[in-house]
C-alpha cells in the first residue's frame, strides 16, 4: 500500500438486499418499538411488526399498480415515519426510490421526475399543488399517492386507499410479495438520489442494495450504540446523510424518533429522552451561538464562570482525546465545573444525549471542541452522495477534533498527488443516471471515486479535509488558500454570522461577502437600542460593521498575511432556499453569491466599494 493510502476490511455482506435486512430486523424483534412519532401532540410508537404490516400493504399496492423491477418511485415529503415505510415498500416491491426535497421548486421537481423516469409519486398533501402545476411536464407518471387526505383526481389516491388496494391484491396474489423480494439481487438499483449541488442541475446518483447493506454493516461494526440508545432523526430523508441513518437503525434495531420539524429538535430530545442524533454543522453553530449569547446575557460574573468551566471541560476533553487520565486536581475542578455550569448546558440540549454526529459540510474545530468541553461529543464524519454518505467518521473512543475520523471498515482512502481525496468501497455509486461522461470524470476503471475534496491523512489514520478543489483560491501572487478555514473561524468568533464567502481567486488579496443571521442580529440590535427599519438597513449601521470587523481582526491575527481578509461587505439578505442562495442541505451556493454581488467584489479591487 502506498503512502497517503488507507484501507480497512469488512467481511462479505450478510444480506442480498435492503429488503432482506428489513425482514431480518422484523423477524428478530417483532414486538420491539421501532419508531416514535407525534399525532396531535401525543407521542405514539410502532413496533417492527406493525411497521412491516404497512410496508407489505404498500408494496402489494405498488404491485397492483404495475410497478416493475427497478422502476423509480418519487418520494416528495418531509421527514416522517410514512417516508421510511414507503421507502421500504418501494424496495420490497422491487422498485427504486428517488428523492426530491419538499423545498424544491416546480422546475426542480419537474427535472428530477422527468430525468429519473419515475412512474409513481408519493407526496405530502401540501405538495399536491406543485405537482398539479407541472402535470403536463411529467406525462410518464401513472399515479400520485398522497400522504394524508385523499383526492378526487383520476390519477391521485391516498396512501390509506393504496394500502387498501394492497390488502386486496395480496389476498388475490399471496405469493407476489415474496417472489418480488426474493428476486432482488445485491447489484439491483435501490436508490436514485439527486445531488443538491451548489452549481448546475442535480445529477442522479445510482446506489445499489449492496451499497446500503455495506453502509449499515460498517456502522454496525463501529459499535457506536448501546441497547438503551434512541435516535432522533430529523434530517431531510431526501438527503443521503439521513438515508444512512435510516438503514443503520434498521440494521441495529435502534428505536428511532422521527420528526423533521427543526424548531422542535431540543424539545424532542428532551421529551423522548433521545441519546443521539445526526445533524449538519449549521445546527451545531446555532446551538453554540445561543448558549454563548445566553451566558453573556447573565452578566460579567456569570460569563466569567461560564468561560472558566468551559476551559476546565476542554482540558478534560483533551485528555480523553489523547486517551490519558486527567490529573486528580483537574478531575476535582471538573466535578465543580460540571455541577455549576456544564451539566446545565447538557440539560438544555435534552439531558440524555451521549453524542451527536455531524456531516454534510465541514464542522469548525472550535465548535467540536466546545461540545467536547461540555461533555457531549460531536463526532464529525465525511462522505458524499456518490459514496452512500458515510466514508469516514470519528469514533467515541477514537476521535480527533478538526478531522473527519478514520475510514469506515471496508473503505479505501487515497490522497492523490494534487491533494484530492479518492474513495473506493462497496458503497461507491454505480454512476450518474443517463450521464456517462459525467460518471467517467469522477469514477475510474479501478473503482476510485474522485471526490473533489482536498485532504490529508494524519497520524493515527484520521482524515482531515482541507478544502474543496473547485473552491480553492489561488491569489495573483500564487498563494493557495482554502476558504473554509477563514469562514469557519469567523463563524465562531462572531455569533451572528450566518454565512461567509471568501473571495480572492486570481486577485491580489482576499475579501469576503458576509451574511448575518436575521433573527440574531436583530435581537443584538434591539438589545442596544439600535434603530433600524429592516435587515438590509441594519446591515448599513456602523455598529454592526464594527462588530463584524472586530471579529475579522481576531481571525486575521491568527493567519498568515496572504490568508487574511482585507475588507468585506455585509449582504442585504441572508442566504436561503427561497432566494436561491442555499442548497436544501443548507450549503451556501458560493458561485451564486459571487455572481449576484460581482459588482461589489470588483469594486473592492478598484477602491470604489458602494454600500449594498
Amino acid at each position: 500500500m502506498r503512502a497517503g493510502e488507507h484501507s480497512q476490511r469488512l467481511g462479505a455482506a450478510s444480506f442480498r438486499s435492503v429488503t432482506d435486512m428489513w425482514h431480518h430486523r422484523v423477524d428478530s424483534t417483532p414486538g420491539a418499538e421501532a419508531m416514535f412519532f407525534q399525532r396531535d401532540g401525543v407521542w405514539q410508537s410502532l413496533t417492527w411488526r406493525e411497521c412491516h404490516e404497512q410496508v407489505r400493504r404498500i408494496a402489494d399496492g405498488l404491485h397492483g399498480a404495475g410497478l416493475q423491477a427497478e422502476q423509480r418511485c418519487i418520494i416528495l415529503a418531509g421527514t416522517t415515519v410514512e417516508w421510511i415505510l414507503i421507502d421500504m415498500a418501494i424496495l420490497a416491491a422491487g422498485g427504486a426510490t428517488t428523492t426530491v426535497y419538499p423545498s424544491a421548486t416546480e422546475d426542480e421537481c419537474a427535472y428530477v421526475i422527468h430525468d429519473s423516469e419515475a412512474v409513481i409519486i408519493f407526496c405530502d398533501s401540501d405538495q399536491l399543488k406543485k405537482l398539479r402545476a407541472i402535470r403536463d411536464r411529467i406525462p410518464q407518471v401513472k399515479r400520485i399517492v398522497v400522504i394524508g387526505e385523499g383526492s378526487s383526481a383520476s390519477n391521485e389516491i391516498s396512501l390509506v386507499d393504496l394500502q387498501g388496494e394492497g390488502r386486496s391484491y395480496g389476498a388475490d396474489h399471496p405469493n407476489a410479495y415474496d417472489e418480488a423480494r426474493r428476486a432482488i439481487t445485491p447489484e439491483r438499483l435501490a436508490t436514485l438520489m439527486y445531488t443538491s449541488g451548489t452549481t448546475g442541475m442535480p445529477k442522479g446518483v445510482m446506489l445499489t442494495h449492496d451499497a446500503w447493506i455495506y453502509e449499515a454493516e460498517a456502522v454496525d461494526a463501529l459499535a457506536f450504540m448501546n441497547p438503551v440508545d434512541k435516535q432522533l432523526l430529523f434530517l431531510p430523508l431526501a438527503h443521503v446523510f439521513a438515508k444512512v441513518m435510516e438503514v443503520s437503525f434498521i440494521r441495529l434495531g435502534i428505536p428511532t424518533v422521527v420528526d423533521g420539524n427543526l424548531d422542535n429538535v431540543i424539545k424532542n430530545l428532551r421529551d423522548t429522552e433521545s441519546t443521539w442524533a445526526a445533524a449538519v454543522p449549521r445546527v451545531f453553530e446555532k446551538a453554540y451561538n445561543t448558549i454563548v449569547s445566553q451566558a453573556k446575557a447573565k452578566g460579567p460574573v456569570a460569563y466569567k464562570t461560564f468561560r472558566w468551566a468551559l476551559d476546565i471541560g476542554a482540558q478534560v476533553s483533551d485528555h480523553h482525546q489523547k486517551r490519558t487520565r486527567a490529573p486528580a486536581i483537574l478531575r476535582m475542578r471538573h466535578a465543580i465545573a460540571d455541577q455549576l455550569v456544564l451539566r446545565g448546558i447538557r440539560k438544555q440540549l435534552g439531558g440524555h444525549v451521549r453524542f451527536f454526529i455531524s456531516g454534510g459540510a465541514p464542522l469548525d474545530e472550535a465548535i467540536a471542541r466546545f461540545f467536547g468541553a461540555i461533555g457531549i461529543l460531536v463526532l464529525e464524519g465525511y462522505g458524499l452522495t456518490e459514496s452512500s454518505a458515510a466514508s469516514c467518521v470519528n469514533r467515541i473512543d477514537d476521535y480527533r477534533f478538526g478531522s473527519v475520523g478514520r475510514p469506515l471498515p471496508g473503505y479505501d482512502v487515497r490522497i492523490a498527488e494534487d491533494g484530492e481525496i479518492l474513495l473506493r468501497s462497496r458503497g461507491v455509486m454505480q454512476g450518474y443516471h443517463n450521464a456517462p461522461e459525467a460518471t467517467a470524470r469522477v469514477l475510474d476503471e479501478h473503482g476510485w471515486l474522485y471526490t473533489g475534496d482536498l485532504g490529508v491523512i494524519l497520524p493515527g489514520e484520521h482524515v482531515k479535509i482541507t478544502g474543496r478543489k473547485k473552491d480553492l483560491i489561488v491569489t495573483a501572487g500564487g498563494k493557495n488558500i482554502a476558504p473554509a478555514n477563514f469562514e469557519g473561524m469567523l463563524k465562531t468568533k462572531c455569533s451572528v454570522v450566518s454565512q461567509v464567502v471568501m473571495h480572492g481567486d486570481r486577485r491580489p488579496y482576499c475579501v469576503a461577502l458576509i451574511a448575518l443571521d436575521t433573527q440574531d442580529i436583530a435581537q443584538w440590535a434591539r438589545g442596544r437600542a439600535l434603530a433600524f427599519t429592516d435587515h438590509a438597513d441594519l446591515m448599513t449601521k456602523s455598529e454592526v460593521l464594527q462588530l463584524v470587523q472586530t471579529a475579522i481582526d481576531k481571525v486575521n491575527h491568527t493567519l498568515p498575511s496572504f490568508e487574511q481578509v482585507k475588507t468585506f461587505a455585509l449582504l442585504p439578505e441572508e442566504p436561503s432556499r427561497e432566494n436561491g442562495l442555499l442548497t436544501a442541505t443548507l450549503k451556501v451556493k458560493r458561485g451564486e453569491v459571487q455572481e449576484r454581488w460581482a459588482d461589489v467584489l470588483d469594486a473592492f479591487y478598484s477602491g470604489t466599494v458602494e454600500t449594498l
